[in-house]
C-alpha cells in the first residue's frame, strides 16, 4: 500500500455543518508512504472518527476512502484482516491492552501471530523505554504512561506500510516522549512506511512532512 486518500469524505454526524474549516473533511487529501504527517485537532473535530475510517471500524461517511485507488467500501472482512495484519498498524489512544495479562504477554499475543520480531528485540524496546522491570507485571497494575509504552511496542511487532499513532504521548513526560518518538521513527524508517500522528495537544517532536488541521 503506497497511498491512503480521503476524497471529499465527511462523517454523517458533520454533514449538516456548513463550514468545516478542515484540511481533511470535504477535501481531497492523500497520505503517502515514507512521509510523516501530524493531524492536529480540537476536541469534537472527529479525530477518533478519522482513525476509525483508516482502520475500517466505521463507514458512516459520504465520499471515498481509497487505499491505492481501491474504495474501502468494496473491501470484505478478509481484506480488512489483511490490511490490519500487513499494511496498517494502529496505536490506539485507548490502548486496547488486556489488563489481566502481563506487559510481555500483551506484546507476544500479537507477535506470536506475526512472528515479526525476536524476543531479544522486544526486550530491547522495554529497556529503551525504561520499563524492563515491567515485562512480567500485569497491565492493570501499571500507570497509563507505562501502558502507552507497552502499546507502542505492540504496534511495532508487525509489518506495515502506515503506522497510525492516536495521541501517543499524552501521558508521557518530555524525555519518555522523545525516546518513544525515536523508537517509532526508527521502525517506520526501517520499514519504509508512512506515519500519521494525531493530537489534540501535546505531540511528539518529529520532522513532519506535513501538518494537517482536522
Amino acid at each position: 500500500m503506497n497511498t491512503i486518500q480521503f476524497k471529499y469524505v465527511i462523517p454523517q454526524v458533520f454533514a449538516s455543518r456548513e463550514e468545516q474549516n478542515s484540511d481533511v473533511w470535504q477535501q481531497d487529501i492523500t497520505f503517502e508512504k515514507e512521509k510523516v504527517y501530524l493531524i492536529e485537532a480540537e476536541s469534537g473535530k472527529g479525530k477518533s472518527t478519522f482513525c476509525s475510517y483508516l482502520i475500517g471500524y466505521r463507514h458512516d461517511y459520504s465520499g471515498q476512502v481509497l487505499f491505492d485507488d481501491v474504495d474501502a467500501r468494496s473491501l470484505k472482512v478478509a481484506d480488512w484482516t489483511g490490511i490490519r495484519q500487513q499494511h496498517i498498524s494502529m496505536l490506539f489512544q485507548e490502548l486496547r491492552l488486556f489488563p489481566e495479562l502481563t506487559a510481555m504477554e500483551n506484546v507476544l499475543i500479537k507477535n506470536n501471530l506475526t512472528g515479526y520480531k525476536s524476543r531479544e528485540e522486544i526486550i530491547n524496546w522495554f529497556e529503551m523505554l525504561g520499563i524492563p522491570d515491567k515485562k512480567d507485571v500485569k497491565i492493570g497494575r501499571m500507570s497509563f504512561g507505562q501502558q502507552q509504552r507497552v502499546a507502542l511496542i505492540r504496534s511495532l511487532v508487525q509489518p506495515f506500510d502506515f503506522l497510525v499513532a492516536d495521541e501517543p504521548v499524552s501521558h508521557l513526560d518530555d524525555q519518555n516522549a522523545r525516546i518513544m518518538g525515536d523508537i517509532l521513527m526508527q521502525e517506520v524508517r526501517r520499514q519504509g512506511a508512512g506515519l500519521i500522528v494525531t493530537s489534540i495537544g501535546k505531540h511528539m517532536d518529529l520532522n513532519y512532512d506535513k501538518v494537517v488541521q482536522l
